[in-house]
């Protein structure tokens, strides 16, 4: 069981949404300097407060904590006494399987131990313009899915390492700004609540403001994904989908595409109405869009 100063310092850091590693030993063999149950916490600087072994032991524990923290999994630590396993180099791995790594080092008095390693990872942020029906679902909805929703308005809010993603749903003049800091900070996801035709009007807004294209083009709107969504849930929960994609490395080109008719962001899936052209699979809002695209080209260029 971890001691009580450490459980308060894990505690504070949590509350502070530091990224730390809580390493356990499970498992020592004699001659070791530690016992089961010894703990310590990694910090993201590599600090480590605590004890888990000497310092070469340390130093393993050091190392795959950091890495513990950047995949976000947690893994069992064997170390083993240098020559054990026949390891190329002292340090070095000598085995890998699911949820486990094995090093050897060289430090070792003759015994192993075995260290649980459990990254603590701060909630990502999502900013929420606005107070509408859909902004409260997107606060309602989105711990759920380990995200920490946080309210801004206009442009002056503070921006943290990590934060995820900015949308943009009060409806008002303030979603001017909030977009623009969204996209000028690099958030992974920013997104615009509106109607298609709203969404291009914001869009042109910002351009006439001076803001560079490559920047509009980051701005989703409408925001989320198009799963015919009608109440404020439904929308909360298609942007949310979006931003979990965003989150888990899903390229938005690999789910969504834009209706070249309306500027409509659709779903990039069999159900959605497509027409294929010069290789390339185009994607639709429904079949008015589609039939106005047909019309506007050589029909015999499309393929169904």
């Amino acid at each position: 069981m971890m001691p009580a100063a450490l459980s308060r310092r894990a505690q504070e850091l949590a509350e502070q949404g530091a990224a730390f590693v809580t390493a356990t030993v499970v498992r020592a063999q004699r001659p070791t300097s530690v016992a089961p149950g010894d703990a310590a916490l990694v910090l993201g600087d590599g600090t480590i407060e605590g004890f888990v072994g000497g310092a070469c032991a340390e130093s393993s524990v050091r190392a795959y904590a950091l890495k513990a923290i950047e995949s976000g999994e947690p893994v069992l630590l064997r170390i083993l006494p240098f020559g054990g396993e026949g390891a190329a180099q002292a340090g070095e791995e000598v085995a890998r399987e699911d949820g486990a790594v094995t090093v050897e080092n060289p430090c070792l008095s003759g015994g192993a131990i075995e260290v649980f390693l459990e990254p603590i990872l701060p909630a990502p942020r999502v900013l929420v313009e606005g107070d509408t029906p859909i902004a409260r679902a997107l606060h309602r909805i989105g711990p759920e899915l380990g995200l920490e929703v946080v309210g801004v308005g206009g442009e002056d809010f503070e921006l943290r390492p990590g934060d995820l993603g900015l949308v943009a749903a009060g409806h008002a003049r303030d979603e001017l700004g909030a977009l623009r800091r969204g996209v000028e900070a690099g958030l992974p996801y920013v997104g615009l609540v509106a109607s298609p035709r709203r969404g291009q009007g914001v869009i042109g807004e910002l351009r006439g403001d001076g803001l560079p294209e490559r920047l509009l083009e980051r701005i989703d709107t409408p925001a989320g994904l198009d799963i015919g969504a009608r109440t404020p849930a439904e929308i909360a929960l298609s942007i949310l989908a979006r931003i979990v994609a965003v989150r888990r490395g899903v390229p938005a080109s690999a789910i969504t595409a834009v209706d070249p008719v309306c500027g409509m962001t659709v779903a990039a899936a069999a159900g959605t109405p497509s027409l294929r052209h010069d290789g390339e699979t185009i994607y639709f809002c429904g079949e008015g869009c589609k039939t106005a695209y047909e019309a506007q080209h050589d029909r015999a260029a499309f393929a169904d």
